[in-house]
């Protein structure tokens, strides 16, 4: 049976995709390869990691499908065409079996993208730097760090979950706890944080896998 083909989809640096591409060289990751990169933001260097790994990259961005598709009449059409077209772009290049990882993605999918590719039978998983249930949507890092210094939190953590339309609420494939350590900073949790998240994704790719 072919390897599993991964879409990765991201917005930034990319530190979780090379995560991946790493895992993958590793053989920490097996039954699987990277297909193909998408982001949404042109600069993000994510894209500079995949095409340096000889992975294809792809730019897809909101803003710039709006401008090229002036028939649609207004900002929900947009985004539902966006959306639909970021689906296809997976369906087109789908195998076998696949599986899309939304590492540092900054755009919510919406079930215009969700629903066909569930349909087809493509799963769909998130790293989210926060517990279940605890600090749903952006800013979760800074959420939780001001939660601990008002004395309601004294850990933290991330997780692997599959993708709903609810914002960071579907089913947890992996979740790792991380203690809040008094007197750092924000950015000295982000950065222990960021640690986790590639141990974590690494995990919650190779179970998606193993689950299909």
């Amino acid at each position: 049976m072919p390897p599993v083909g991964i879409t990765v989809l991201i917005s930034g640096n990319g530190t979780n995709l090379q995560a991946i591409i790493d895992a993958i060289k590793d053989g920490k990751i097996q039954d699987a390869e990277i297909v193909q990169v998408i982001s949404n933001r042109l600069k993000a260097y994510g894209l500079q990691r995949a095409r340096d790994a000889g992975i294809p990259t792809e730019y897809h961005n909101l803003k710039k499908f709006g401008k090229e598709h002036p028939e649609l009449a207004n900002e929900d059409q947009i985004r539902q065409g966006y959306d639909q077209a970021l689906a296809d772009k997976i369906l087109n290049n789908r195998r076998e079996r696949c599986l899309v990882v939304c590492a540092g993605w900054m755009h919510i999918l919406s079930p215009v993208f969700l629903d066909p590719l569930e349909r087809s039978s493509v799963p769909i998983i998130n790293l989210h730097p926060a517990l279940p249930n605890a600090f749903n949507g952006i800013d979760a890092i800074e959420r939780a760090y001001h939660a601990f210094q008002e004395g309601l939190i004294t850990k933290t953590g991330v997780m692997v979950h599959y993708v709903i339309s609810e914002v960071d609420a579907g089913k947890p494939l992996v979740i790792k706890e991380l203690d809040i350590v008094k007197d750092e900073t924000c950015a000295q949790l982000e950065q222990r944080m960021h640690s986790l998240e590639w141990l974590a994704l690494v995990e919650g790719v190779q179970l998606a896998i193993k689950n299909m």
